[in-house]
């Protein structure tokens, strides 16, 4: 298979806006038009309870895991693999499904990671993780996330995807750019409570 079509199935497959599918479908609430307007799984996990929220961010991780380990299977090039992993984030980012807008895309980035680099995503993860439970805000957790991927790529020996991970990076911090002039002015809510 061709490079180019795996990067259209990364997309689509990355485009699933599944935090909307569980909240619409389970809880009847369109997570766009409530709480903090976002389709993740931490609005939905606010708005519906911590099991949706959980789902949700099981199948955000899902559909950039899934892609780019099957990609691998036919692309030998990091190159190629590095691609992948950005077209199934761009996907959740710009879901083709809802007028090229989405969701901060940080559990997809979690997965389509995982499926080039386990042990430096899984740090990378931990260290939000870490974050979220000290300060209470997944904002916070979701930018140490994207300034720790970029170096443990580079120290778990995965320097090929440095380059993506920097790009994705700075996508990420563009997407949290509301979040961060709220942690900026004291404003921003702690993951439990939606904002205001």
């Amino acid at each position: 298979m061709s490079l180019i079509l795996w990067l259209i199935i990364a997309y689509v497959i990355g485009s699933i806006p599944f935090g909307l599918v569980v909240a619409k479908s389970l809880c009847g609430i369109d997570p766009r038009t409530d709480g903090s307007r976002n389709i993740g799984a931490t609005n939905v996990a606010r708005l519906c309870g911590m099991k949706f929220g959980i789902a949700a961010l099981v199948l955000d991780i899902a559909k950039g895991l899934v892609p780019v380990l099957m990609a691998s299977a036919w692309i030998e090039s990091n190159l190629g693999l590095s691609l992948v992993v950005l077209a199934a984030i761009l996907g959740h980012a710009f879901s083709c499904f809802l007028r090229f807008k989405g969701g901060k895309a940080v559990a997809t980035t979690v997965g389509a990671f995982l499926a080039v680099s386990f042990w430096g995503t899984l740090l990378s993860a931990a260290m939000c993780l870490a974050v979220v439970g000290l300060s209470g805000h997944v904002s916070m957790g979701s930018l140490t996330l994207a300034l720790a991927l970029p170096v443990f790529m580079l120290i778990t020996g995965n320097v090929a995807f440095v380059p993506v991970a920097l790009v994705v990076m700075v996508l990420l911090f563009w997407r949290h750019r509301e979040n961060i002039r709220r942690l900026a002015r004291g404003e921003e809510n702690p993951w439990t409570k939606p904002k205001a």
